[in-house]
C-alpha cells in the first residue's frame, strides 16, 4: 500500500515573534516550534515516520510565510527513496515567500538507493521583498556499504518560476553521465546551496557574497570540484561533487554561515538535530 501525505506550514509574526501554523494529513509532521536565536526566527525540524518512500508513494510540502516571519526548516534524518517494482515515489515541495518573509530550506540529504525511481521538486515563489536560502544534497547509493547505484533514476527538479531553473534526470546506466568528465565525474554525491532575492541585488551585494564563498572553498578538501556563480541578479548558487554526503554537507554549511552573516547580518545558529 502506498503512502500519501501532505503537510502545510504558514509562518506569520503575531506579537512580533515568527509563528509556524501547520496541519498534516498522513505519516508527515512538524515537531514543536524552537526559537534557539529569539522570538524572530522559528526553526523547525520535519519528521516522517516512515523513514523512506517506495513506489506510488508521495509526499508534499506546501510552505508559505508573510510579513517579516523567518522560518528555518530541517530534519532529523536522510530522506531516502527505496526500490520501486514500477511507480516512482515523488516528494514535492512548494514554497511560497511575501512582504519581507525570509526562509532557510536546510533539510538532511536525500538518497537514491539502488532501482530506486524517484523524483524531488522544489519550486520557490518569491514577493520582491522576500529572501529565501536553501540547500538540496543528493547521494547516488551507499559506497560506504559497498551497496551501488547500479539501476533505476532519480529527477532533480528546483525552479524559481520565471528566475531560474535547474532539471536534471540521472540514469544509473547512464555511465557518461555518472562516471564522466562532464558528469559526475564517478563521484555519488552532489549538492547546491543557493540564495534566492525576489528582486535584483546589488552588484556589491552578489560580488562580496562570491567572494566569501571562493575563499572557504579554496581552503576546503572539496575545493576542487567546488564552484559558486550568479546565474542571474537575483540567484546565487554554489555547487559541489564529492564521493560521500559528509564533506559536501561539511562545505554548504560553512559557506550558509558566512552567507547568512554577510547577507542577513545573522550568526549561524546550527540546528541542535545536526548533532544528535
Amino acid at each position: 500500500m502506498s503512502w500519501h501525505a501532505q503537510l502545510d506550514i504558514a509562518y506569520r509574526l503575531e506579537q512580533q515573534r515568527s509563528v509556524a501554523r501547520h496541519s498534516h494529513d498522513g505519516p508527515l509532521r512538524v515537531l514543536q516550534s524552537l526559537y534557539p536565536e529569539g522570538d524572530a526566527i522559528c526553526h523547525n525540524v520535519l519528521v516522517h515516520p516512515p523513514g523512506g518512500l517506495v513506489g506510488g508513494d508521495t509526499l508534499n510540502m506546501t510552505i508559505t510565510a508573510s510579513g517579516t516571519a523567518h522560518g528555518l526548516i530541517t530534519t532529523p534524518g536522510a530522506t531516502r527513496f527505496y526500490r520501486s517494482l514500477g511507480e516512482p515515489a515523488i516528494q514535492r515541495t512548494r514554497i511560497t515567500l511575501q512582504d519581507q518573509a525570509r526562509l532557510e530550506w536546510l533539510p538532511l540529504e536525500a538518497i537514491a538507493y539502488n532501482a530506486c525511481l524517484a523524483e524531488n521538486h522544489l519550486t520557490v515563489s518569491l514577493g520582491p521583498e522576500a529572501e529565501f536560502m536553501g540547500w538540496d544534497l543528493t547521494a547516488f547509493g551507499l559506497p560506504s556499504a559497498n551497496l551501488p547505484f547500479d539501476a533505476g533514476q532519480f529527477l532533480q527538479h528546483i525552479e524559481v518560476p520565471g528566475v531560474w531553473l535547474e532539471r536534471g534526470l540521472m540514469h544509473a546506466h547512464d555511465h557518461c553521465l555518472m562516471n564522466g568528465p562532464l558528469g559526475l565525474a564517478g563521484q555519488r554525491c552532489m549538492a547546491s546551496l543557493f540564495f534566492v532575492s525576489g528582486r535584483k541585488m546589488s552588484r556589491d551585494r552578489r560580488e562580496a557574497g562570491l567572494e566569501m564563498a571562493r575563499q572557504v572553498i579554496d581552503s576546503h578538501p572539496l575545493g576542487q570540484m567546488a564552484g559558486v556563480t550568479c546565474p542571474n541578479e537575483q540567484v546565487m548558487v554554489l555547487r559541489v561533487l564529492a564521493p560521500l554526503v559528509e564533506p559536501a554537507a561539511d562545505l554548504l554549511r560553512l559557506v550558509w554561515q558566512v552567507w547568512r552573516q554577510h547577507l542577513w547580518q545573522l550568526t549561524a545558529s546550527v540546528p541542535r538535530i545536526w548533532s544528535t
